[in-house]
């Protein structure tokens, strides 16, 4: 016998007929000898229909109140589905957040779940009943009582919080498309069906824009090896399962808000190419990166960043071994580059850098929590660390620095995150234990996301020294604003004898003009020059563990892009990410460029329920 956590979207029990076609696949999983809870969300539309609601009251309602009305969502369905499987002579019973016992933080419509009382759920279980349980919500106290919400994809947060905390067999996440699917079905029709990815894979498609899991969950999934499945709600489809490397034995409380970061790593093996003042056009990027591809070389970081006029700097990480031929590339590249382009003002140049290190922390909790980054830039300039480049990604912040301090800066992170000597926390990057291997016979790109709902921040002319970083994110953090790419100009000017610096960063479209403000009215204070925020980007980015060690990966990116005459306008990467900016007219066109090129399209066409 199995104990199973199922959850079923809005979609899914958007009428009674749904709901009765639920109560139907639950029952089967019981017959089969199976124990179930069961977390809902809201039927349909209603979550929506509560928000107009709210508003045609108040133009900015009070959040206790926003969550006292929004819980109820949930309680109809949860009632309803406990209803349809006593009709079918199962005994049920619904339970809202409170009542399971899930405890969360005194945070209303944002709440992260501390831990969840388990002793009633437990005793409804043993006595044979499916539990139907409200998702989405919890409270913030049992002495209080006061209701909470978990925010977006908080039906799928409480699912796989609860299979945590019950320790299931597994979770089945029930939507209304067949799984995980390479990219998104509405885009392109001939997406194809995975049957398996690992949770860091996950991790980043899910903080693309992939609607079919929420970070949150795969974050609680990944740090408690919870086996996730998805699978469509209209077919039997076997679905996607997410796997997870052997957990680490978490406490279960303080659930979503443990430790964040698990390890500190580093990598003294690197060097650093930088093409400077190279056109800002399309084609540039593919020609470089291609050439690279055909001399078989490996590269790590790529960023391309952000500047005035009609140049851009990329710059590229290698090993030490290979530099000498990914500089020659360069160099060979530059001339034509400076043809192009206006040989007095523009030329195309090439900068090497021997003497860096990459020092990253990595760790699952750190989705959606714009302070760890800010307090690792801090950390850096309170041990006087300067930072040359940054890398993001959902799991990991990784910089480069002066190798001369990488040792000062590995042990300031590590007191900072309090990753003890003893712990898996400081290594080499490149025996880190922490990113989930590849697996066996997969493409090096599983897929490619599109997100439509970023803006782009530019910062002029930032004081280049140790500590700006730390403030400029650091003021972000305090006004809860999540950065996602950072891009650090490797062009260096020099005004009034202070050497500056541009630096570049997205965020969420909604934040965008308060960050633009809020940054403009400390420019002066901070010594940086204009702010500018280009609200019409889209971002593309394809996604795979396979792709560490396999030479030629970003180079069939860019070239797909640069076939579609589509200019790139930041490039970042990570060791199982690279993403582009692009305009945001071209996204649609630049993800199935991209899609295609990698060949991930199959046979059957995907169309979602409406």
């Amino acid at each position: 016998m199995a104990l199973i956590v199922q959850k079923y979207g809005g979609t899914s029990v958007g009428s009674v007929e749904r709901i009765q076609a639920v109560a139907q696949r639950v029952y089967k999983t019981v017959k089969a000898g199976n124990s179930i809870v069961v977390v809902v969300s809201a039927m349909g539309k209603t979550t929506d229909g509560l928000v107009k609601l709210a508003t045609e009251i108040s133009p900015n309602p009070n959040r206790r109140e926003m969550d006292m009305l929004l819980s109820t969502g949930e309680q109809v369905t949860i009632a309803l589905l406990s209803m349809a499987l006593q009709e079918l002579g199962q005994p049920a019973i619904s339970m809202t957040g409170a009542q399971v016992g899930i405890v969360t933080e005194a945070e209303h419509s944002r709440a992260r779940i501390l831990h969840i009382e388990t002793t009633r759920l437990t005793r409804h279980i043993n006595t044979g009943k499916v539990v139907v349980v409200a998702g989405f919500q919890g409270i913030s106290s049992v002495g209080e009582m006061e209701i909470t919400t978990l925010g977006r994809g908080g039906s799928d947060t409480s699912a796989v919080a609860i299979a945590a905390a019950l320790k299931a067999n597994f979770c089945e996440i029930y939507t209304d498309v067949p799984g995980i699917l390479t990219t998104d079905p509405r885009l392109v029709a001939e997406a194809q069906l995975m049957d398996a990815i690992n949770c860091d894979e996950m991790l980043e498609l899910a903080s693309l824009g992939a609607k079919v899991l929420h970070p949150r969950a795969v974050e609680i999934a990944r740090n408690y090896g919870v086996p996730l499945v998805v699978r469509s709600s209209w077919t039997d489809q076997p679905g996607t399962w997410v796997t997870s490397v052997k957990p680490q034995g978490r406490s279960l409380i303080n659930l979503e808000i443990a430790r964040p970061v698990d390890h500190v790593e580093f990598d003294t093996n690197q060097a650093k190419v930088a093409l400077l003042r190279v056109p800002d056009k399309p084609g540039v990027a593919a020609r470089l990166f291609g050439e690279i591809s055909r001399q078989k070389l490996d590269v790590d970081l790529i960023i391309q960043s952000v500047h005035e006029g009609n140049s851009n700097d990329i710059a590229f990480t290698v090993t030490t071994p290979i530099l000498k031929r990914a500089e020659a590339v360069a160099t060979a590249i530059a001339p034509a580059l400076r043809s192009q382009s206006n040989p007095k003002f523009d030329e195309a140049e090439v900068m090497v850098e021997r003497n860096i290190a990459k020092v990253s922390i990595a760790g699952a909790g750190m989705i959606g929590r714009p302070g760890v980054a800010a307090k690792m830039f801090a950390t850096l300039a309170e041990a006087g660390v300067n930072i040359q480049m940054i890398s993001t990604s959902e799991v990991k912040v990784s910089c480069v620095v002066n190798a001369a301090e990488c040792d000062r800066a590995v042990l300031a992170l590590r007191t900072a995150f309090e990753i003890e000597a003893g712990e898996q926390g400081s290594r080499e990057i490149g025996e880190s234990p922490y990113l989930d291997s590849p697996l066996p016979n997969c493409p090096p790109v599983r897929g490619v996301a599109l997100d439509l709902n970023q803006a782009r921040l530019a910062i002029r002319q930032l004081p280049d020294r140790p500590g700006m970083a730390a403030k400029l994110f650091g003021l972000l953090a305090r006004h809860n604003i999540s950065v996602d790419m950072i891009i650090q100009s490797q062009r260096c000017r020099v005004i009034d004898g202070v050497p500056r610096r541009d630096i570049a960063f997205t965020v969420s479209q909604i934040d965008g003009e308060n960050a633009k403000e809020m940054l403009t009215q400390v420019a002066a204070e901070l010594g940086w020059g204009e702010v500018v925020l280009n609200p019409a980007i889209a971002k593309v980015s394809i996604v795979g563990a396979g792709m560490v060690g396999q030479p030629g990966v970003a180079a069939k990116m860019f070239e797909a892009l640069a076939q579609q005459e589509i200019n790139i306008q930041m490039i970042a990467t990570s060791e199982i990410k690279i993403s582009c900016v692009v305009e945001q007219e071209q996204g649609v066109k630049a993800l199935q460029a991209i899609h295609a090129a990698f060949e991930l399209a199959g046979s059957e066409k995907f169309v979602v329920p409406a």
